[in-house]
């Protein structure tokens, strides 16, 4: 068989399976109200750490389980953007708190972006076309300029020497070490989780916890074991992603890719990314109808549709300059146990508290 028309065929199989994964995570994520900005805003606001708990017990199901791939071989865990030896800190951190503003600006952060468009929220279709054209601007363009002249500059990053996962840095060697460390990580979580006895009687957050957690590592098999192929030097590669590494849940870098995909169509191909973007709306969309919750949403006024732009394009600035988003990094990221997607994680968190906090005292100040 030839090997281009064999990996070919692989690529478009890691992307129909990106899909179907996607579209499992839009209508899970729509029918439980599963919400990263959502889990922050309740604890900040309500005191309320469900859905809180529902997103560590998702981090928790996805470290446990890609912790078994890494052990059993089916992923190399050194093939992933997330764990590669460099930790530009200051870019991790300043992309974290900037995107953490963004979500709270535009309602919710990419996958939500996505799970409330298939839901018939226009709002978040222009927050959607900004996000996506912010993250290709800082990807290819000239927000790239000064990301890499100042905040990915050599003098505010940390070179590991190896990997950047946590077993590495603790001088931990082989795939038993992601398990033993990734075992007692995702113990942890999941203990705190079901600790709480409001939590245990909510069965959507219990589900959207454990389906999102599968789904990033149903994404992991796909595209580190079933994605690897022949090139047409003979050599073993992933085919399928955007990174050409392997790759899972992700919904900032994704959407750039859309944009880009659309721009040069006769040039391009639907990746995992890009089809986990139509899979979510699609997903989200279907849910909506059987249960006839689709209705159509738009801005209250015109200061509500300027915060959300800004809100988007902080996001898509965010989002590539912290190489993720609450999924990205918050989920899939950690799932790797690399370093650098904990900075990431409590960026965002800060950044969405602090910005809810200032919101708040607004609204007090102006009643």
């Amino acid at each position: 068989m030839d090997p281009t028309t064999s990996a070919q065929d692989t690529a478009q199989m890691v992307a129909w399976l990106g899909f179907l994964l996607s579209f499992i995570f839009g209508y899970v994520a729509n029918k439980t109200s599963f919400c990263t900005m959502g889990a922050v805003s309740d604890v900040v606001n309500m005191g309320d750490w469900g859905r809180m708990r529902a997103w560590l017990l998702a981090i928790g199901v996805a470290v446990l389980g890609t912790s078994v791939l890494v052990h059993l071989g089916y992923l190399d865990i050194a093939k992933t953007y997330y764990t590669r030896s460099a930790i530009p800190w200051l870019a991790l951190l300043v992309g974290g708190l900037t995107f953490g503003v963004g979500m709270t600006l535009a309602g919710g952060c990419g996958q939500r972006t996505l799970v409330r468009l298939g839901g018939g929220n226009l709002k978040s279709l222009v927050v959607f076309l900004f996000l996506g054209y912010s993250a290709l601007v800082t990807m290819n363009g000239i927000f790239r300029v000064f990301v890499d002249a100042v905040l990915r500059a050599d003098a505010v990053t940390i070179q590991a020497g190896g990997l950047q996962t946590v077993p590495a840095l603790l001088g931990l060697s082989g795939n038993g070490s992601q398990l033993l460390v990734g075992g007692g990580l995702a113990a942890a979580l999941i203990i705190f989780a079901f600790v709480s006895k409001e939590f245990r009687a909510n069965l959507d957050n219990i589900f959207a916890g454990v389906a999102v957690g599968l789904v990033v590592v149903a994404g992991w098999y796909v595209t580190g074991k079933l994605g690897l192929a022949e090139n047409e030097f003979m050599e073993i590669t992933y085919v399928g992603t955007d990174s050409k590494l392997a790759e899972s849940m992700t919904f900032v870098g994704p959407l750039a890719y859309t944009m880009d995909l659309w721009a040069y169509w006769r040039d391009k191909h639907v990746t995992f990314g890009v089809a986990c973007v139509f899979g979510v709306v699609v997903g989200s969309f279907v849910y909506s109808m059987f249960n006839r919750t689709f209705r159509w949403e738009y801005f209250n006024s015109p200061q509500d549709m300027l915060r959300h732009i800004i809100g988007a394009v902080l996001m898509g600035f965010g989002g590539v300059t912290a190489i993720g988003c609450t999924i990205g990094q918050g989920v899939t990221g950690i799932s790797t146990l690399a370093v650098g997607s904990f900075i990431v994680f409590f960026g965002i968190v800060g950044g969405a508290a602090a910005t809810m906090k200032v919101q708040y005292y607004l609204m007090v100040r102006e009643a």
